[in-house]
């Protein structure tokens, strides 16, 4: 009798009535891959993602338009921003002056173009200061327990109710001429609290997570579990809180500068408007006011384009709903419409 050759994956063989006549042997598949393991560059790699959704990119580019006119402001300008042209005073815009000039003559677009440096400045000095106050108070709050994370709540909540604007004039009438990083300080040092506060929240929630728990259960190191296991997953939080403390940032310095609380020196969008302000530019003189109002605005909503992304990526229900509108968009529909149009087919198979 000849026995069939044999395979890995079936066996022949010849049965009894009512029993298969093949037999049919599972074998494993290939060993599956050993994972990957997880580093705080690979976890901020995929955190980085919710820049990619198109309300986070149109945010990011007139941001990197204001920050591109900040780094090449001598190059952009076409004078001096101090510089006065008497026989040109209150000029409206022309060729020469591409925003027209000031009541003694200076060109408002070189203020605006040099004011985008001041405004950027500070606010970006002032965001980082806060974001990095935030990031070790909340997060350490959150991960410890007891009287220690109760302390630094605490301090938390005195700093939520610190006014800025007081504490600003204050420590302004201590300078003839306060510098920007002195500035930027004050506002960073009265705008951590509320970052602190969301992130020990949500800290709050990881530390009591499965992968936290094995690594505390393999031995590894706080700083490991921190920065590898739980600060990746806070990046879209501590990315809203940057944003959102820039923009308040922004909103202080120019309401600072305004109000003449911050030396007419440091020249920045809020100065613009403050020396309109005192030469009664409203309403006839447009050119001097205008400008510097929309860039104020057009900065907002970068940060605000920037924040909405940033809401879509995290909250799965805004992100579905987004995809889902993007896609109908590409197929002529509106995501708004009240009828959907539907494609029927007769029973012959076709069209009606």
């Amino acid at each position: 009798m000849t026995i069939p050759a044999q395979t890995p994956a079936s066996v022949e063989a010849s049965s009894s009535a009512g029993t298969p006549e093949t037999a049919t042997l599972r074998t494993a598949g290939p060993p599956a891959p050993a994972p990957v393991k997880r580093t705080f560059f690979t976890q901020l790699r995929a955190s980085l993602a919710m820049f990619a959704n198109p309300k986070s990119a149109a945010g990011l580019i007139i941001l990197g338009v204001f920050a591109l006119v900040a780094a090449f402001a001598p190059l952009i300008a076409p004078y001096d921003p101090t510089a006065q042209h008497l026989d040109h005073t209150l000029e409206a815009p022309s060729w020469q002056f591409l925003l027209g000039t000031t009541h003694i003559g200076e060109d408002v677009f070189s203020q605006l173009v040099y004011g985008t440096r001041g405004v950027l400045v500070v606010g970006f000095l002032a965001t980082i200061m806060a974001t990095v106050m935030a990031i070790l108070v909340g997060v350490t709050a959150g991960y410890l327990r007891g009287w220690k994370s109760e302390s630094l709540s605490a301090l938390s909540n005195v700093f939520l109710v610190l006014p800025a604007l007081p504490l600003m004039i204050i420590i302004a009438s201590q300078f003839q001429d306060p510098p920007l990083v002195l500035i930027a300080a004050v506002l960073g040092l009265t705008g951590w609290a509320w970052g602190a506060r969301v992130l020990r929240a949500q800290t709050m929630s990881l530390r009591n997570r499965d992968f936290v728990q094995a690594a505390r259960a393999n031995g590894e190191p706080l700083r490991r579990i921190i920065l590898v296991e739980m600060l990746p997953n806070l990046m879209a939080i501590i990315a809203s809180s940057f944003v959102g403390t820039m923009t308040a940032a922004v909103l202080g310095l120019t309401t600072l500068a305004f109000i003449g609380v911050i030396p007419v020196s440091n020249l920045n969008w809020g100065t613009i408007l403050f020396w309109a302000q005192q030469n009664s530019a409203f309403p006839d003189y447009w050119w001097w006011y205008v400008p510097a109002g929309l860039c104020i605005a057009a900065l907002g909503v970068a940060l605000a384009l920037i924040n909405f992304g940033i809401d879509e990526y995290v909250n799965p229900r805004l992100r579905s709903a987004g995809e889902r509108a993007r896609a109908l968009r590409k197929k002529g529909m509106s995501a708004t419409s009240a009828v959907t149009a539907v494609r029927t087919t007769t029973s012959e198979g076709q069209n009606p």
